[in-house]
């Protein structure tokens, strides 16, 4: 059996289930292109048949990346299947993934099917679907809760009919490693033709097991891990991406399997998906995590000045994260700039860099030295502006209570002032009530949390919200050297998207 483990990334359809994880078409394509960096062998891009946006923003990606496979997710129905079909259309290398629940509760009360009447639905779609591409993937909804000789059954009844990769879910996050790796095995050792398909685990993270059972389940000869940047998902959770690659590369002497994924851009990723999202990677998150490399006990930090291998099992350069950073300041160039932006992974075109270096003097006037992560934050507001419909023009605050502010905006190309007024409980709740005042919608802000983006005291605060409108979560991301902007950037950046998505911008 081969070594080599398949990378599924389905950061941009199951992760973009995650609450307030949103994505416009712009955004996914933007992830899609790093995900082509980092090296995964699948992007999923979504569900097609689920609105018409999500069909073009399937079809955006497909036409836009080049290297990895590209899948669409179908159920058994044909009208899904010829949708998700259609959206590949353009990929170099179009999958098909087509899938039904195959566990007793699934079908008694969701389905309503008996097992005869799945085994049969399920043949009959990866059938279909291989006369529309030439590579289909099958899904046994909830198999952690499935009979396994059921699922001998279903995954047998889709090998005979052409597929190519067979998906034994947790969909629930309810298995435990032994049990998933004696699952893979029992069915791999049952069916005719393993030898000819790729068996696949895609793990959700509700009792925090999701890498283990990834791990466990490659054990037991799954060749295909499906996965998200940094967890991402609805509920708990995925399989976490840089966790299950960072494992298996740390731990080759004991599982002696290879991935095709470029580790150097694991932080990338980790951070732009940050950035376009708006959900924060949490400090202690293993490898990408702002703690993952800190050692602040004194006596680790006197082992690590000995040796670094004494408490780090792996650098954080090996992750693309370095231990020091180029540090740039207002009388560096154009072209220094362009070249830290290409070595963290953004490849500009020449007004991108003219328009990013605009921005760069300007906030370099404001604070002594730019760090990589204010790059990072720079490059991804300038992305964010492909879908602005409201600008900050201008802020005044009074910190007095209760406080008062006074905001000007600017709406698209129109270069009239929108200006308004509004008092708060502080500053901030002052300044989103004025900004709510002048567009005319109102939201409740759930979430709100603000950090330092980079070392000093003339540091960028890096605002993170999250805001509902309409009874849907929204988030927003704002960075300043002043903490109140990078507040009232974050709740107008969730704004934003709230009237480009809704269609309320008129």
């Amino acid at each position: 059996m081969s070594t080599r483990v398949e990378i599924f990334d389905t950061t941009l359809r199951d992760g973009e289930q995650s609450p307030g994880a949103s994505m416009d078409d712009n955004q996914k394509i933007e992830m899609a292109l790093q995900l082509e960096r980092l090296g995964v062998d699948i992007i999923e891009a979504g569900f097609p048949i689920a609105s018409e946006q999500e069909f073009q923003s399937v079809k955006a990606v497909s036409e836009t990346v080049k290297r990895p496979r590209i899948a669409a997710l179908a159920r058994t129905i044909k009208v899904d299947i010829e949708r998700a079909a259609s959206a590949v259309a353009d990929a170099e290398r179009p999958v098909v993934h087509t899938f039904i629940a195959t566990s007793p509760i699934h079908m008694e009360h969701k389905l309503k099917l008996t097992p005869d009447q799945v085994l049969e639905e399920a043949q009959g779609a990866v059938k279909y679907a291989k006369t529309l591409v030439e590579r289909v993937e099958f899904s046994a909804e909830d198999s952690t809760r499935s009979e396994w000789d059921f699922l001998v059954k279903v995954s047998q009844a889709a090998i005979d009919a052409g597929a190519n990769v067979i998906n034994l879910p947790d969909t629930v996050g309810y298995t435990t490693p032994a049990e998933i790796q004696g699952m893979f095995e029992h069915v791999i050792g049952n069916v005719t033709g393993a030898d000819d398909v790729i068996f696949s685990c895609h793990n959700h993270n509700d009792l925090g097991l999701a890498v283990a059972n990834a791990l466990a389940a490659v054990r037991g000869g799954a060749r295909q891990v499906e996965c998200t940047v940094n967890g991402i998902g609805e509920r708990a959770g995925n399989t976490s991406l840089e966790e299950v690659v960072m494992a298996l590369k740390t731990r080759s002497d004991v599982m002696p399997y290879e991935t095709g994924i470029n580790n150097l851009e694991l932080a990338n990723s980790s951070m732009i998906l940050s950035q376009i999202t708006g959900l924060v990677v949490p400090y202690n998150k293993p490898i990408v995590g702002r703690n993952a490399f800190a050692h602040e006990a004194g006596i680790h930090q006197h082992g690590m000045i000995a040796n670094q291998t004494t408490y780090e099992i792996m650098t954080p350069e090996s992750v693309g994260r370095a231990r020091s950073e180029l540090v740039l300041g207002k009388h560096s160039g154009r072209a220094g700039l362009a070249k830290r932006c290409e070595e963290l992974g953004f490849n500009l075109e020449h007004d991108e860099v003219v328009q990013l270096y605009e921005k760069f003097i300007e906030l370099a006037d404001r604070k002594k030295e730019v760090f990589d992560d204010d790059l990072r934050i720079l490059l991804m507001s300038m992305r964010d502006e492909t879908f602005e419909i409201y600008s900050l023009q201008d802020l005044n605050t009074s910190g007095k209570k209760p406080a008062m502010a006074l905001v000007k905006l600017k709406k698209g190309e129109d270069e009239t002032p929108l200006t308004d007024t509004a008092i708060g409980d502080g500053p901030v709740d002052a300044a989103c009530r004025a900004i709510e005042r002048v567009v005319g919608v109102s939201g409740r802000l759930e979430e709100f949390t603000i950090r330092a983006a980079t070392p000093g005291k003339d540091a960028q605060g890096e605002a993170h919200v999250v805001v509902n409108f309409e009874h849907r979560r929204y988030t927003g991301v704002g960075a300043s050297t002043d903490i109140i902007e990078a507040a009232v950037l974050a709740y107008l950046n969730a704004m934003n998207k709230y009237l480009a998505i809704s269609g309320s911008n008129s």
